[in-house]
């Protein structure tokens, strides 16, 4: 006589305890460690972009002040490909910390009354955890010796999409969402949602102002940036040259290029490192709330 067959409660009570159980991995001490030292790499990558840029600013020409030029700095630096090793494992750490927050949230997605508030928060989670995991993946990469500059690979991208039906269309939708996350982060930082990343009480009461002060002006010089390379690519899409198409250097190079640019590049540096050291307060009173 063969088994009963599961019912639909007993199918979700298996579910629900496989979720507890990974839940319980991904909030153990070590990933949580891990994850610290992925956000120290983040906020170090940052920091380097803001001396590529401030060097740009000088009109000192070295690698691009992107997140390829930063790591391209630490490849070429003493122990820089064990480094590199560190960095991407650090930071693919931090990309399953923060993606793992969907299994707290994945049964919202059950309920109608919050299904799409749910929807919106695990898309966040995984977001973040998508970005993270990216550069985590190109840190290892250049460990091994397979580098890359991020301009160049847009440009070549970009060419071969606008060549199919449709591929400009394409481009222009990227370009769109380029610039929509550049105004998601800009309003970040006007709002101060970012603070929701960060546990800022259990900081000193003394540095909590200057903490959001810092991470603020860090949105939103972030949020420029992004904004600006969306408004490139989608110059690219619609004028079918491709030498528009640029990512983060190219938008340094664009602000430096206006009158008065090099001093707004500057702001744009300072900005960027900014960010770095919010990052790296994050690292010290991490969070993962993504409810924001």
């Amino acid at each position: 006589m063969s088994p009963p067959a599961p019912t639909a409660r007993s199918l979700a009570h298996r579910l629900h305890d496989l979720v507890d159980r990974a839940r319980r991995v991904t909030d153990s001490p070590w990933l949580r460690h891990l994850a610290r030292a992925g956000l120290i790499a983040y906020g170090a990558m940052h920091l380097l972009i803001a001396v590529l840029a401030l060097r740009m600013a000088l009109g000192l020409r070295g690698a691009d002040a992107d997140q390829t030029g930063a790591l391209l700095t630490v490849a070429n630096g003493p122990g820089g490909r064990l480094l590199l090793v560190a960095i991407g494992l650090g930071m693919l750490s931090l990309a399953l910390w923060q993606a793992a927050e969907v299994l707290l949230w994945w049964h919202g997605l059950l309920d109608a009354d919050h299904r799409v508030r749910t929807a919106v928060v695990c898309a966040k989670c995984l977001a973040k955890g998508a970005v993270y995991g990216f550069l985590g993946l190109t840190a290892l990469l250049f460990s091994f010796g397979l580098e890359y500059e991020a301009d160049e690979r847009l440009r070549d991208l970009t060419e071969e999409t606008l060549l199919i039906p449709g591929g400009a269309l394409l481009i222009g939708t990227v370009a769109a969402g380029v610039v929509a996350v550049g105004i998601y982060t800009f309003v970040r930082g006007c709002t101060g949602g970012f603070m929701r990343d960060i546990d800022l009480p259990a900081a000193p009461d003394r540095w909590e102002p200057v903490i959001e002060g810092i991470g603020r002006f860090g949105y939103l010089a972030k949020g420029i940036a992004f904004g600006l390379v969306g408004v490139l690519l989608w110059r690219a899409a619609g004028s079918a040259d491709v030498s528009t198409a640029t990512g983060l250097d190219g938008a340094m190079t664009a602000i430096a290029g206006v009158q008065a640019g090099p001093w707004l590049l500057a702001g744009v540096a300072a900005g960027f490192a900014a960010f770095g050291v919010y990052a790296l307060a994050r690292a010290r009173y991490p969070d993962r709330d993504p409810s924001q």
